[in-house]
């Protein structure tokens, strides 16, 4: 488990760094509604470069933004699914066995189909600026 205390946006180079040292591409994100869940994946998108205009996926599920190398950051909001079967309907597997970075708010639905190592990263928000981010 890593913890970075009291973090603000701008703290968050050091996060995605560490991320990237790891090269583990599927990210759980998990954190209350407001807690910065897609503000963390338009940074990492900022620090990779990614010209794509970064928002977040609650109605269309899941957003796709593109690397320089051709590869892919895919970034899921799983609140609305009621079911696992709805992870079949989005074709969740392709996007998962895809070797692109996946980003997954809300995961708790699809962590049964996941055979990969994942970061688990829990945002909780400290003040309207600073959070607590801890990786396990």
């Amino acid at each position: 488990m890593k913890i970075f205390r009291n973090k603000s946006i701008s703290d968050y180079k050091e996060i995605i760094e560490y991320i990237l040292s790891t090269h583990i591409k599927i990210i759980l994100l998990e954190g209350n509604l407001g807690s910065g869940k897609t503000t963390f994946v338009k940074c990492f998108c900022d620090y990779l470069d990614v010209k794509d205009k970064v928002l977040s996926p609650t109605f269309n599920i899941i957003n796709e933004y593109s690397l320089k190398n051709s590869k892919k950051i895919f970034h899921f909001d799983l609140y609305r699914l009621k079911s696992k079967e709805d992870l079949f309907e989005i074709d969740f597997l392709d996007y998962i066995n895809s070797d692109n970075f996946c980003f997954i708010e809300w995961p708790n639905l699809c962590r049964d189909f996941i055979n990969y190592d994942v970061i688990n990263l829990k945002i909780e928000a400290i003040d309207n600026r600073n959070r607590d981010l801890t990786i396990y």
